[in-house]
């Protein structure tokens, strides 16, 4: 097995935590000092096993499922956008499952870009963690504004002031939540969670009941749509089965921006309390979280709204362009669309403020390992890295180009370019744990021993890089097609294989860093033991606790 080399302490630079740096200091624990770059680890652990479950259910619950997903449905029709949905859902889990098992062996800051760098390659761990910091700081305005948007429902005329005011309003919000500390993080975030759970299930049982006849016209739908229009729509200008399957295709993109940011997880273990327990309990719930809110939200739409409406390809922003909104308005229930609003609108401001949360931790973790500047591994005494978190906030001011329809333009163009990221950062996580595992069978590392253990690798983590290839590869086909040519759209389509590629090998041509066997990986160094992060919960007082306990932890 390999060790970790050995550092003094007295070589190690920079003040205590208590004055705002991030060092070894005497009687601080030895596994946060980190072993490359002899910088302390300051971050706390004070989110609770509840926050952690809530993210997992529910963190990345948003506009790609509320509002996103009437396209999926125009595009591929009822039983297209259904199987676009399950079919990303493998994938998401696929990769998750592999997430889970080296981040419950490892709870530590930087997450999957600490494990790309540890143990596939440090030239990976580089370039996945610029491409991640990057596309969330270009998200973290799209997602500002988005919300701002969705205000506009209950204000029909929006002038620009008005704009102006309510970004300025969630910015506030968004950066105060963040700048309180982790606690306040999760706090906002189990109740996020808590409304958009509440949404979806009532949606999903209201869209049930008018679906069997139960709406004020009393029309018991069926599947009614899915006879005429058809299971199936026929995609860009292609008939037949060929059509039917570019829909489909097209469907995935869709579909995998609902999925998004299921990754977090990995980022919130270096601040969950006993993060072995929180996260292998997250990762196992993770499957019914996908079968119950994505699969069974997106068949129920499909039966409500038809494929051939025009309304679920608006782009409003808000609550008009849900398939949710259309298939109540269809059915003549009134007073839904305003409620459906306000969830959305949590939702979307929920993913700004866990895309601030997750850049300020994935650069601070970077800082940590060497591959971003030492100044931003700094932390405060409560455990906030304040240098990190100030740059993540900054690039939220980005919000008020909006406000400017030339500025707007260059905005969601550059948003449009961080699509495939994801992809990317799913596909490294599954060829990292392939490196894992092979590591952990060299130096006879029983997996089976782990607080969470999958028993169908590595075929998981081989349908997760398969399909985040071919989706790469072939995102951009239209531009392909006769007449289809766009230079901006195959720019936007195939920008990231470049960008992560230049910073790999930019990187690699720079430091040089050898690439380890599996014999040589290191399985050791500030991975803290079971003792050093347990944590035992306090037990419930009353039987209203006891429930809280059984459903949030």
């Amino acid at each position: 097995m390999a060790l970790p080399p050995d550092y003094d302490e007295k070589e190690l630079k920079g003040t205590s935590p208590a004055d705002v740096e991030v060092v070894a200091a005497e009687g601080l624990d030895d596994f946060k000092v980190d072993v490359h770059t002899n910088l302390y680890d300051g971050v706390q652990r004070n989110m609770e096993q509840r926050h952690m479950q809530m993210i997992a259910l529910a963190g990345t619950l948003g506009t790609g499922l509320f509002l996103a997903s009437g396209k999926t449905i125009a595009h591929g029709g009822p039983l297209g956008a259904l199987l676009a949905y399950v079919h990303v859902g493998t994938i998401a889990y696929s990769m998750i499952v592999s997430l889970g098992e080296m981040c419950v062996f490892a709870p530590i800051s930087g997450g999957y870009v600490h494990f790309a760098e540890r143990w596939l390659n440090p030239a990976a761990g580089f370039a996945l963690g610029w491409q991640v910091v990057f596309s969330g700081i270009i998200s973290l305005p799209t997602e500002i504004i988005s919300a701002s948007i969705i205000i506009s429902y209950w204000d029909p005329t929006f002038p620009v002031s008005h704009q102006a005011g309510y970004i300025t309003a969630l910015l506030i919000l968004c950066a105060s939540i963040n700048y309180f500390g982790v606690r306040w993080f999760g706090e906002s975030e189990f109740i996020f969670a808590m409304i958009k759970i509440a949404l979806i299930t009532g949606l999903i049982i209201a869209g049930l009941v008018i679906d069997l006849g139960g709406g004020p016209d009393h029309d018991r739908i069926g599947f009614r749509y899915w006879k005429d229009p058809g299971p199936f729509v026929e995609y860009g200008g292609f008939t037949g089965g060929t059509g039917k399957f570019l829909g489909w295709f097209t469907d995935l993109l869709t579909a995998a921006y609902s999925y998004s940011g299921m990754e977090q997880i990995a980022v919130a273990a270096g601040e969950v309390k006993n993060p072995r327990i929180s996260v292998a309990k997250a990762v196992r719930r993770i499957f019914y979280r996908i079968a119950t809110f994505y699969i069974i939200g997106i068949l129920i739409v499909g039966m409500l709204v038809p494929s051939d409406n025009t309304s679920i390809l608006q782009s409003t922003g808000n609550a008009a362009s849900s398939p949710f909104v259309v298939a109540f308005q269809l059915a003549g229930v009134k007073v839904l669309p305003h409620i459906i609003n306000a969830g959305v609108l949590t939702s979307a401001f929920s993913a700004a403020n866990s895309g601030l949360y997750g850049t300020s931790r994935m650069l601070y973790g970077m800082a940590l390992r060497g591959h971003a500047p030492r100044f931003f591994a700094k932390t405060t005494r409560k455990g906030l890295p304040l240098p990190a978190l100030v740059f993540a906030t900054a690039f939220i001011a980005l919000s008020y180009m909006a406000l400017s329809s030339g500025a707007s333009t260059a905005l969601n163009w550059l948003s449009n370019l961080t699509t495939l990221s994801g992809f990317i950062v799913w596909g490294t996580i599954c060829v990292t744990f392939l490196r894992f595992k092979k590591g952990c069978e060299a130096q006879g590392i029983d997996r089976k021993q782990f607080h969470y253990y999958n028993s169908w690798q590595p075929y998981p983590a081989y349908w997760c890089i398969a399909w985040c290839a071919i989706v790469i590869i072939f995102n951009g086909w239209e531009v392909f097609t006769k007449g289809g040519w766009d230079a901006s759209d195959f720019v936007i389509a195939y920008i990231n294989i470049p960008l992560f590629g230049g910073l790999w090998l930019g990187w690699w041509i720079v430091k040089r860093p050898k690439h380890l066997k599996p014999e040589e990986l290191d399985f050791v160094s500030n991975i803290p033991t079971d003792e050093e992060v347990s944590y035992d919960e306090p037990p419930p007082k009353n039987i209203f606790g006891k429930i809280a306990n059984i459903l949030f932890t």
